[in-house]
């Protein structure tokens, strides 16, 4: 099997996120050839295309990131039935300047966390629409809502419910080989 290195996004921007502790979860969980590594993105400015000409350096550390990474997994919860505006902000400078899209190719895929029963379902659907125009190809199966209950996950991620744990092990270990489908069918670019 291939290693891939995976760059995870925390949609939210809290440090006591619920979906940063889902994270850390999934980090523990990924099947070993998986490297996980968390992309920031909480000191962008906000975009605007008046920077196409010259990216700041906090837009060029991110696309860098993103270009060293071979797959994309964004967790986030769902603000306002969509996804947190610092998340499609970083979404924004990674596709941008027109033509230099960081997500083109980059296999990816959704998950998140809320107390509510559908668990970031209708974000994590926003986030496809988005995605799928940014040319990256979406794992669509296994979907994942995760509904967040008083601890389910530790601070250390722990998960502490087995078929919680199961379920998201299982996520990770489909998502590594959504990875490899994609690079089958779409050779990484030089």
């Amino acid at each position: 099997m291939t290693d891939f290195k995976v760059g995870y996004f925390v949609g939210s921007l809290a440090t006591k996120s619920i979906n940063r502790l889902l994270a850390r979860a999934l980090v523990g969980l990924a099947p070993k050839d998986l490297h996980m590594v968390e992309i920031p993105f909480k000191d962008l400015p906000l975009y605007s295309y008046d920077y196409d000409a010259d990216f700041p350096p906090a837009a060029m550390a991110f696309k860098d990131a993103i270009a060293s990474v071979d797959a994309v997994l964004f967790v986030t919860p769902e603000y306002n039935r969509s996804i947190p505006g610092a998340l499609k902000n970083a979404i924004d400078w990674g596709s941008r300047p027109w033509g230099t899209n960081s997500f083109t190719r980059k296999p990816s895929a959704i998950i998140g966390t809320s107390p509510g029963k559908i668990g970031t379902a209708v974000a994590q659907a926003h986030l496809r629409s988005i995605m799928a125009f940014c040319n990256s190809p979406l794992m669509n199966s296994i979907e994942a809502y995760i509904q967040f209950e008083e601890d389910l996950i530790t601070d250390e991620g722990e998960v502490t419910n087995e078929s919680t744990r199961k379920f998201l092990r299982d996520f990770m270990t489909e998502f590594n080989g959504f990875i490899g489908r994609v690079y089958t069918a779409l050779p990484r670019n030089p």
